[in-house]
């Protein structure tokens, strides 16, 4: 069993003052991984080059006991903060400490569309991690990885099958007939579990189960909504099979969840809610039999202007 502790940090904001600090930081972490061609450039930074950098917009600088444990620099560019010089002190590393500096740049970046990390492709733990984090590929020149995660993403963190059943259930209050949402994550990431508090909250005829063998259920309301239409995509050939399910209602009068539907189900609706579950912490960060998820909810097209995500956070 992992009994990994997860560090209670404080998260601040800081200028070039702190330029010092963070330099310190920064060779210590980039100094620890496996070496690179061509190195990284963070390791021919100098404490005036940092303080360079943070006069603009600042950055992050983590402390666990008074001391800094992890740093980062906020470097806007257009619609999007990217996030320069990440780093954990190794000792540190593996705490959730990483996790906590994401949570506090979300936070820095308010009012900007989205955040992009740069990563290198030869370290593909860094890549998952930035995954696990809500960030997703959008280009790729090697040695980079460019990965972006919208802000306008609302992020929830659930404990457990319960809770991830209340987040689908505070959903459904803000559904109406002919929405889609569309769901992805790994086999056994609670996609499931969440359209079960969807179905709660909708009052439809129940159970919600797995549509694996059925590739569509059609769950009808019992307080006069609208219905649930339960797809799992996974054995789906292409959008011609989704369009041809036989189902017993029409999508418009419908609420429609289809599980395994990114890159297929999109072309159902100009809007949909997507919907991806992914586990918030990495093998190594988990402590006992915990192991919570991370549930990002995306609003894609016109439907979702008034939707309300933080009530959903």
């Amino acid at each position: 069993m992992n009994t990994t502790t997860t560090l209670d940090v404080d998260v601040r904001r800081i200028g070039p003052e702190a330029a010092g600090d963070v330099l310190r930081i920064v060779r210590a972490a980039f100094g620890a991984r496996q070496p690179l061609d061509p190195p990284a450039d963070a390791l021919r930074e100098t404490e005036d080059t940092i303080a360079v950098k943070l006069a603009s917009y600042g950055g992050l600088l983590a402390f666990h006991d008074d001391e800094p444990v992890a740093t980062l620099i906020l470097d806007p560019l257009g619609h999007s903060v990217f996030l320069r010089r990440f780093a954990v002190l190794p000792d540190r590393q593996h705490h959730g400490v990483a996790h906590a500096m994401v949570a506090a740049a979300v936070a820095a970046a308010d009012g900007y569309a989205d955040l992009t990390v740069l990563a290198r492709e030869e370290l593909p733990r860094t890549v998952r991690f930035w995954e696990r984090q809500g960030f997703r590929e959008v280009a790729r020149r090697s040695p980079y990885v460019e990965l972006r995660r919208p802000l306008r993403t609302a992020v929830a963190e659930v404990a457990d099958a319960e809770a991830m059943r209340a987040l689908g259930h505070r959903l459904a209050g803000q559904l109406r007939r002919g929405d889609l949402l569309v769901l992805t994550g790994e086999l056994g990431a609670g996609k499931t579990t969440f359209t079960q508090g969807l179905g709660e909250g909708l009052g439809v005829r129940g159970p919600v189960t797995s549509p694996t063998f059925v590739i569509a259920r059609v769950h009808p309301s019992e307080v006069g909504g609208p219905e649930l239409v339960h797809v799992d995509a996974y054995r789906l050939g292409g959008m011609a099979e989704l369009d041809d399910l036989d189902l017993d209602t029409d999508l418009e009068d419908a609420v429609t969840v289809v599980e395994w539907g990114e890159g297929l189900a999109e072309g159902l609706s100009d809007s949909r809610l997507e919907v991806r579950i992914v586990r918030a912490l990495t093998v190594d960060e988990l402590t006992g039999e915990e192991d919570p998820r991370r549930v990002e909810i995306t609003p894609v097209g016109p439907r979702w202007h008034t939707l309300s995500l933080e009530e959903l956070a």
